[in-house]
């Protein structure tokens, strides 16, 4: 299964099934990452992916992840990259490592500022956009897949939605297989944002991001950093649970049914989960929605 490529991922008649993983900073966390992917393994994910830290700071860490997974699960793996603090060299240097390692594809990104900087800083001898990066791949690692971020709510960097779409037009033009959205909680933003897409004749397939919420709280903190909207019946639910985390784990997962529910019968090609390195709320709403009949469809 680890030899399947992304486009056969994506191919018609199938469904994509994604999760997200992250580097774990702990022999803790890195047991408690291994339990969910355990768990998530009973829906017959199609591609993992792991995150990347700016500048290389998870290097090792994030292709550990992803041979772990192709060794314990046997599912084809994809790497994030960014181009913040990273030359071109750099960038080189670490696809043929994740060739190596037998990644299958990319999730190119740009890449936010570091941590206490609000601009994006160009390294020097390195790339400032993330079509740049898509071309790099396409050029010189042409077996690669290329996985491109889409944000049905606009990008809080871009001058407008129409320039916010038109790089991204420019990201698929330059060798983007897949497009993977931000995370968002009102799916009108999603069908919007895939009907503008059709309009500017991008015809990757575009996959929704989903994060289900346990913690009201770390949702609003998130939701900020990425402008992410919080539509009224979101906060309802999870202002009416209070301060019982039991409850609002509850609101969570009722909400992020209901909105994966909805996504499916849409006929979205797949669904990406951001996962945290948790199981038990996407467990709940993957059960909830039946998605394990789902994906062995095709």
């Amino acid at each position: 299964m680890t030899d399947m490529t992304l486009s056969e991922v994506y191919s018609a008649g199938r469904f994509g099934l994604s999760f997200e993983l992250f580097p774990p900073k702990t022999p803790e966390s890195e047991a408690a990452m291994w339990r969910t992917m355990d768990d998530l393994m009973e829906f017959e994910p199609a591609l993992v992916t792991c995150t990347y830290g700016a500048g290389g700071s998870t290097r090792g860490t994030t292709l550990d992840v992803l041979k772990g997974v192709r060794s314990r699960h046997d599912l084809p793996v994809a790497s994030h990259l960014t181009c913040v603090g990273s030359t071109v060299d750099d960038l080189r240097a670490y696809l043929h490592e994740a060739t190596a390692a037998g990644v299958a594809a990319i999730v190119a990104l740009r890449g936010d500022p570091p941590k206490g900087e609000t601009t994006f800083q160009q390294a020097e001898g390195g790339l400032r956009y993330a079509s740049e990066l898509v071309a790099l791949i396409k050029a010189e690692f042409p077996a690669l897949g290329i996985l491109v971020a889409g944000y049905p709510e606009t990008h809080q960097e871009a001058p407008s939605p129409a320039e916010d779409l038109e790089n991204l037009r420019r990201k698929c033009a330059a060798g983007g297989d897949v497009i993977v959205t931000q995370l968002f909680y009102d799916n009108v933003d999603f069908f919007r944002f895939r009907d503008r897409c059709a309009a500017l004749g991008i015809t990757a397939p575009i996959v929704p991001g989903v994060m289900p919420v346990t913690n009201y709280a770390q949702i609003r903190r998130i939701a900020t950093l990425c402008k992410a909207r919080l539509p009224d019946t979101f906060t309802q639910a999870f202002e009416a649970a209070g301060d019982d985390e039991a409850a609002q784990f509850e609101a969570g997962v009722e909400f992020a049914t209901r909105q994966v529910r909805e996504l499916l019968d849409s006929g979205v090609p797949g669904i990406h989960f951001y996962v945290l390195n948790k199981s038990p709320a996407t467990v709940r709403v993957l059960r909830e929605v039946n998605l394990e009949h789902t994906s062995r469809q095709g």
